[in-house]
């Protein structure tokens, strides 16, 4: 087969492929109608895509956060507490001890009317006589969970109060509360607004 044979016969090959896959394929004249699609059951067109995402109210009040704590028989404490924060935020709550500035620290997230609760902290010991101080912390709003970012804000811009203050690194507000608490069997004099521990 000579090369002018072989290109003629290559064309011929090029030209039937595209004819016969013009004769396959619809064009949009051959679409079936709306409500013929799917066997023969109307489909409602895409209104769920014209229709907006639901407004999310967006976190107004002042944020509150109060805390409490206990200690335990075996003398490692629980700390619970109270805020309005909305429903699943994420909590950072830290102990250290005062003295030697030695921290415990868990993870917790509010619950359904505003309560949430972290520990027990402390070695297996139990923790020594002493002043401690308890931080809740809430980290970034891009940590949190999608229904609470919708409602503080993508960097937390809805936060507002006291306890609010502009993240380390940048990440927009974050929040902080801390409280004294003195652990010891017996209560203690202080000129300092503090919470004295007993044990169970």
């Amino acid at each position: 087969m000579t090369a002018w044979q072989r290109g003629a016969w290559v064309a011929s090959l090029v030209l039937g492929l595209a004819l016969g896959l013009a004769g396959c394929g619809g064009g949009e004249d051959d679409k079936p109608p709306a409500d013929e699609r799917l066997g023969g059951v109307a489909q409602p067109e895409d209104s769920a895509a014209d229709e907006a995402a639901p407004e999310v109210e967006p976190f107004t009040d002042e944020v509150s956060v109060g805390i409490d704590a206990r200690l335990r028989s075996d003398r490692r404490l629980l700390v619970e507490g109270t805020t309005n924060l909305p429903q699943s935020t994420r909590l950072q709550v830290l102990v250290e001890r005062e003295l030697s500035g030695v921290r415990w620290q868990a993870r917790t997230a509010v619950e359904a009317g505003g309560g949430f609760a972290a520990g027990p902290f402390g070695p297996g010991s139990g923790l020594p006589d002493g002043g401690y101080r308890i931080t809740v912390n809430m980290p970034a709003a891009s940590v949190q969970p999608p229904a609470v970012r919708a409602r503080l804000g993508e960097d937390g811009q809805h936060l507002r109060g006291p306890l609010v203050q502009a993240s380390r690194h940048g990440l927009g507000q974050v929040i902080s509360a801390s409280q004294r608490f003195l652990v010891g069997s017996e209560p203690r004099h202080t000129t300092d607004q503090v919470k004295v521990i007993e044990v169970e």
